[in-house]
């Protein structure tokens, strides 16, 4: 066998090699030569995740007599509006947040999960009032759930009958902490 004989098989071996050990990995590109979508994607991140904790706009439910004090919230003894909670929305589209305020029958089921189904996302549920959390005096009623946690993911809970608009206020910023990661539960 003549030498370039030789020369082209040793490199047709040492191809191979190289091919064999690169197959089913994935060559992260340098630092110098990244892509510009991800570069931007890592410095939005926090953009990103201080718009969600400071932006969360409610979806506007209620239900009951809870309902009363969901409309005192808006008034200006709570000054819900310094902190950015008074957006309420009437489409679900344009929410991320609801509001459960009173007592859930069973025929609303369907129409809360379809509410539910069309937020945005991220998306959270704040259950507001006994009726809201446990069913309230009506727990032992056939056509009343007990509780919107058995239908939808709650995030937070706010306590009384009727809850007061403080509670509501104090449930938002702790949802606000738990989105921002400050509370875990």
């Amino acid at each position: 066998m003549s030498e370039e004989v030789i020369k082209e098989n040793a490199r047709k071996e040492m191809d191979a090699l190289v091919a064999n050990s690169l197959s089913g990995k994935k060559i992260k590109p340098n630092v110098a030569f990244g892509k510009l979508s991800d570069l931007a994607k890592v410095m939005s991140k926090g953009m990103i995740e201080w718009s969600r904790v400071n932006s969360l706009w409610p979806l506007q439910f209620g239900l009951a007599c809870c309902a009363m004090e969901l409309m005192d919230f808006g008034s200006s003894r709570v000054d819900a509006e310094r902190k950015g909670f008074l957006l309420f929305r009437a489409t679900p589209r344009q929410a991320d947040v609801m509001l459960v305020a009173g007592w859930v029958t069973k025929s609303m089921v369907p129409e809360i999960k379809r509410l539910y189904e069309q937020m945005s996302r991220p998306r959270y549920v704040i259950a507001f009032g006994e009726c809201a959390t446990c069913g309230g005096p009506w727990w032992e009623s056939y056509n009343i759930v007990k509780g919107i946690d058995q239908v939808l993911p709650v995030d937070v809970y706010v306590a009384g009958c009727p809850p007061r608009p403080e509670n509501l206020f104090s449930a938002l910023i702790k949802l606000q902490k738990k989105i921002g990661g400050e509370i875990e539960y």
